[in-house]
């Protein structure tokens, strides 16, 4: 029985971490509307990225934060299936690059170089809805991308020196 009952907590608390996470993404990516999608973006609810660093079960929150986010953007329907599915792959991916990483810095720069470098998929679908040009966008949004990285970077780096994000209870 207390196993059934620690599993049943542990689901339990994964699910709702999932949603908090999920639902501050949104929340964030609400507020700064207007400089959040488009050829020229600062999406600072990026740095939520980071906490897939603390804990790897933060990626389905992640995840479900930029999938309910992407239903805002004027490219809803390539945002939805091709920016979810490419933020899923490279947390994925960036999970296993630092998994021999020691340095928590070193870990957010890797992150935050790779997720700017990956804004072709973003200039893509921008391409593809408006016909925009593709390397404009690319270097517009990378940039944007970048600097959310950087001030997300930075303020979760702090946080976590404040509330130890990998050992809190969420």
């Amino acid at each position: 029985m207390k196993n059934l009952t620690k599993t049943s907590s542990s689901t339990v608390q994964t699910i709702v971490s999932t949603a908090i996470i999920a639902a501050m993404y949104v929340a964030v990516t609400m507020i700064i509307q207007p400089i959040a999608y488009g050829p020229v973006q600062v999406r600072i609810s990026e740095m939520f990225n980071y906490l897939v660093l603390f804990k790897k079960r933060y990626i389905w929150g992640v995840t479900l934060g930029v999938f309910l986010s992407n239903f805002m953007s004027p490219t809803w329907a390539l945002d939805v299936p091709i920016g979810t599915i490419s933020t899923l792959l490279l947390l994925l991916f960036i999970l296993w690059i630092v998994k021999y990483v020691k340095s928590l810095k070193v870990k957010f720069v890797i992150m935050g170089v790779l997720f700017a470098l990956s804004m072709f998929t973003v200039a893509g679908e921008l391409y593809l809805a408006f016909k925009t040009p593709f390397w404009i966008n690319y270097a517009s949004i990378a940039i944007g991308e970048g600097l959310s990285m950087a001030i997300g970077g930075i303020i979760m780096y702090v946080v976590n020196k404040r509330l130890d994000i990998a050992n809190m209870r969420m």
